[in-house]
């Protein structure tokens, strides 16, 4: 048995305020009391009773009771929660999750209200699985509802986990207190005692406590506020929808807030610090447009009224009764979003009180860049996408988060396309699987469904895989089934599973339209198996098995590469898995190969015809007839496809001929691909540097930003990384070949924010390296901006697109660094505080650099959530390399109790100060750090995904920078 700690709890005695009368909501408003002076039941025999760490499934939680009484000055909380359980076997124990609440009282009463026990019930804690278990003398029946009643209290946390406080400061230097919930993926239990499983979905009344200068939210509308006493107000919320702890949210602040309404009806809100209010409009337009949009694609309402459900019973009840509200209608549906100014991810999706990081909500137009626009636009388009995929349907267990984050990161381009078209989004979809492959392209890599167990490996998951390749696997499939087949195959399965859990299997009948002939009889999902086979899609001519088809791409790791050789009218194919880090050559080769098959919806185009013709790859080996007549074909079309190509025998020099003579004959995606597939297959040694850097000559006739960023990308990467190396005359060469190969659209670029958005994306790009790379127009254009916005106290507003190379240039004096320092601490635009801290960064002096990293580390100035941030701009200075590495090893156990182990702070913190590695004596002092945070860095994947990208980069190092020198003295010449 695992260790216990006991806590003896004094009797329940404690009433609560009533609620509404039905079985499935029945809530203790004066249970009768226990007789006084009772023993205590004894205590010597017991052991904790559960030993896995998740939880049993023969007790169910159906609704929440839950009342909290946050107190902003001693910054903690006092509680207690009701809860309605179904218990489904014979038990004395009730085993749910608790982590740091100090429990005071715990009783359970059965149907009636009775209590079953009139002793003290005890408590034990096993705090290594986060859970809590309580013993009941008498026997829970099996087949009965009984309510478990729990009082408890805790402070308010530290950090950004559970029920934690945030600050924010005034223009006047006032800092003002919050208290704000992110629970997602196991964090609810700091909040209250609960079921903290995705699988355990159960309605929620909320009740909070607070002072009259404050607010209260949660999920739903407010019913009634009461006075408790003369300085404290309670707040009644409407019982929530069936849903999962992690979806549970409250926030208590002074905020406040700009409304709007649907054309549904839906009421939006965007609550800020309030003199950041005047940030929230722009947010407010986009949240309006996305459900409008979201309401229409997915065919359901937000959020889908389902019969029996407790919310909507309570509303028609209430209705009836023609009670009128003196607050705002808690039946109208609502959707809040909320900027909180301590927040460690980007956004969290909990059901209608969506919470947001200040920089992913507010747009300030004077400050804030076009990239900043795009960055709000998205995230909401994300978070709002969660409310159906993810909310509404919600993962069984969060090895299958992907089905939550894939589908929202891929909405995130569906959503902003439709109602934003002018952002041009689709540009940057591309990027989304290129960071993919280059996670994906690791051994270190894992399936996109992958077993996670405890809270270390849950948060783990929040990762590349589940994000960005789940995203690129969608789109695949979308192109794979139609666009239109796509969309019904997701509204059925949203439909059928709505306020249930799904798994990937479910996703792909639901695709498939094929379930059992009870569910065709009944519903309006799907089709009988029977008659699946008349909708069966066809691809190449053939019949296809969709879940066999999609398991090879979620339940195995990495992507392949199909290597394409041209055979007269035939085109040869041959697929391997795509390694970044291990040769053909390697002894290991053959095992990592070994088991690894995809199959393929192959896509390609030639010259002999418009068609985009399509063949299914399901062999490690096949053929194509594409005709004699084609003098090129082009593989993976749009890349619409999650895999690599590589055209073998003199197959790349047809590329780089077409390019340089008729590059328009491909799409600007395509180009962008053959660009990225030509540096990929350079790192993992398939094709040497020097041909890939002739594929990106043509460049100099591309007229269309995301190929020209793309091939200027790969040239800053390669300076980037050599600049950190002892290499001054090739850091040196690399640079000034940068500048006069882009010389001419360095010279088209404007200083303003004039133009559409891609060309204000290029601008921001090209302007920026050139100043790095120390080129003279730029520094002298940059440094007179700075001047003039100097002389005016901060007041001018600097083009948006330019500001932070402007800033980056100032910054290189001590009395720049020192005006930008003291704006960034007044400045109320989180925007142009982050381009400002780039700028601060950008110093040379190291002292300089060590002081920011304090500052961080403090978290009064530079806030903690913009630690992990901090850390990687000054890593990415040559001067800061070493000294951003240093400060994470010394400060590691500090920064694992800042984010907690497995956050993607720390991964990211993990893999952004190695990833510029690239020397053999490099990769040995992370392997030796790693070893000497054993226990911790065994419990983490992001250790070995650093350790694959320094391998990754010593062994580039070693096959190409001889051929980048020797390249680079044959163009300067």
């Amino acid at each position: 048995m695992v260790s216990a700690r006991l806590l003896v709890l004094s009797l329940f005695s404690a009433s609560l305020v009533g609620s509404q009368p039905t079985e499935s909501s029945q809530q203790v408003s004066s249970p009768p009391a226990h007789p006084a002076g009772e023993p205590s039941l004894s205590i010597d025999n017991l052991s904790f009773p559960w030993s896995r760490l998740r939880l049993p499934k023969y007790i169910i939680p159906l609704h929440y009771h839950l009342l909290l009484h946050p107190n902003l000055t001693s910054l903690s909380f006092t509680g207690s929660v009701q809860i309605q359980i179904d218990v489904q076997n014979n038990t004395n124990w009730v085993v749910l999750h608790s982590k740091g609440l100090q429990i005071s009282k715990a009783t359970i009463l059965d149907q009636n209200l009775t209590h079953l026990s009139e002793q003290v019930l005890p408590v034990l804690h096993n705090p290594s699985h986060e859970q809590i278990g309580i013993f009941s003398p008498r026997v829970l029946s099996s087949g009965q509802k009984y309510f478990l009643y729990i009082e408890f209290g805790a402070e308010l946390a530290e950090g950004f986990y559970g029920f934690y406080k945030s600050t924010y400061r005034t223009s006047t230097g006032e800092t003002r207190t919050l208290a704000s919930t992110h629970f997602e993926p196991t964090s609810a239990r700091m909040a209250f005692p609960c079921f903290d499983e995705p699988s355990f979905k159960a309605n929620f009344s909320v009740r909070i406590r607070r002072r009259p200068e404050y607010i209260s939210l949660s999920n739903m509308p407010v019913i009634k506020t009461v006075e408790v006493s003369g300085d404290l107000l309670e707040d009644q919320f409407a019982p929530s929808v069936q849903m999962s702890t992690y979806l549970v949210a409250f926030v208590i602040c002074d905020f406040k807030s700009v409304t709007g309404t649907t054309s549904s009806g839906v009421q939006v809100s965007i609550y800020a610090a309030p003199e950041k209010w005047q940030q929230t409009h722009y947010a407010l337009e986009v949240a309006v447009k996305m459900l409008d949009f979201y309401e229409e694609f997915f065919n359901i309402r937000y959020p889908l009224p389902k019969q029996g459900n407790f919310f909507f019973f309570f509303c028609f009840e209430n209705k009836a009764r023609n009670i009128n509200y003196k607050y705002p209608d808690p039946c109208a549906l609502l959707s809040d979003l909320i900027a909180i100014p301590d927040f460690q991810s980007g956004a969290m999706e909990n059901w209608g009180l969506t919470t947001y990081r200040e920089t992913s909500l507010l747009y300030d137009p004077l400050t804030s860049s076009v990239s900043d626009k795009l960055w709000v636009t998205m995230v909401i388009g994300h978070e709002l996408a969660h409310q159906w995929f993810g909310n509404l349907v919600t993962m069984e267990w969060w090895n299958d988060i992907w089905l939550n984050e894939g589908f929202a990161r891929y909405m995130e381009y569906i959503s902003v396309e439709a109602t934003y078209p002018d952002l041009k989004v689709e540009e940057y979809l591309l990027h989304t699987c290129f960071a993919a492959v280059g996670h994906d392209s690791l051994n270190s890599s894992r399936p996109i469904s992958s077993p996670a167990e405890n809270p270390t490996q849950i948060k783990e998951m929040f990762d590349t895989v589940s994000y960005d390749k789940g995203a690129c696997v969608l789109h695949m499939l979308r192109h794979f089934l139609t666009d239109e087949v796509f969309q019904r195959g997701i509204v059925r399965y949203l439909r059928k599973y709505s306020y249930k859990n799904a798994h990937n299997q479910d996703l792909w009948d639901s695709l498939a339209n094929t379930c059992s002939e009870e569910d065709f009889i009944s519903g309006k999902h799907c089709y009988s198996s029977s008659q699946a086979s008349k909708n069966a899609y066809l691809f190449a001519g053939e019949h296809l098995n969709l879940t066999a088809m999609m398991n090879t791409w979620t339940l195995q790791k990495g992507i392949p590469l199909v290597t394409v050789t041209r055979k007269g009218a035939r085109l040869l194919l041959r697929q391997d898995r795509f390694l970044k880090t291990v040769l053909p050559s390697d002894p290991q080769w053959s095992t990592l190969q070994k088991g690894f098959l995809w199959h393929i919806p192959l896509t390609y185009k030639t010259d002999s015809s418009s068609t985009i013709h399509r063949h299914l790859m399901t062999s490690p080996t096949d053929s194509i007839h594409i005709g004699e007549e084609a003098s090129w074909v082009k593989v993976n079309s749009d890349m619409t496809g999650y895999y690599m190509v590589h055209y073998e025998d003199g197959g790349w020099d047809v590329m780089t001929k077409l390019l340089r003579e008729n590059h328009t004959a491909l799409s600007y995606k395509d180009r962008t691909h053959l660009i990225h597939n030509a540096f990929q297959l350079v790192t993992a040694g398939h094709l040497p540097l020097n041909k890939a850097l002739d594929l990106i000559g043509y460049l100099l006739l591309e007229t269309h930003t995301v190929p020209l960023l793309q091939g200027l990308g790969y040239l800053e990467a390669f300076y980037h990384l050599v600049e950190k190396r002892d290499e001054s005359v090739l850091t040196h060469n690399l640079g000034a070949y940068i500048l006069r190969f882009f010389r001419a659209i360095i010279d088209q670029q404007t200083w303003s924010d004039s133009g559409t958005v891609s060309e204000r994306r290029l601008r921001t790009e090209v302007l920026s390296l050139a100043c790095h790379l120390d080129d003279p127009p730029c520094v002298k254009r940059a440094r007179q901006h700075f001047s003039d916005w100097l002389q005016s106290n901060g007041t001018l507003n600097l083009p948006t697109d330019v500001a932070e190379t402007v800033y980056s240039v100032g910054a290189q004096d001590d009395h720049g660094w020192a005006s930008l320092l003291h704006t960034y601490k007044i400045s109320l635009s989180e925007a142009q505080k982050h381009k400002i801290l780039y700028a601060l960064t950008s110093s040379k002096d190291t002292s300089k650099l060590e002081g920011l990293l304090e500052l961080g580390l403090e978290g009064k100035v530079i806030r903690s959530q913009d630690l992990s941030t901090l850390i990687l701009m000054v890593a990415r200075n040559p001067k800061g390399h070493y000294l951003a590495w240093d400060f994470v090893k010394k400060n590691w156990d500090t920064l694992v109790q800042k984010f907690q182990l497995g956050s993607f702070c720390i991964r990211n913190i993990i893999i952004g100060t190695t990833s510029q590695f690239s020397s053999p004596e490099e990769l040995t002092e992370v392997q030796s750090f790693f070893e000497s945070i054993k226990e911790q860095a065994s419990q983490l994947r992001a250790t070995q995904i650093a350790l694959d990208n320094v391998l990754k980069n010593v062994r580039w190092v070693q096959r190409n920078l001889e051929t980048l020198r020797k390249w680079l003295n044959e163009q300067m010449q």
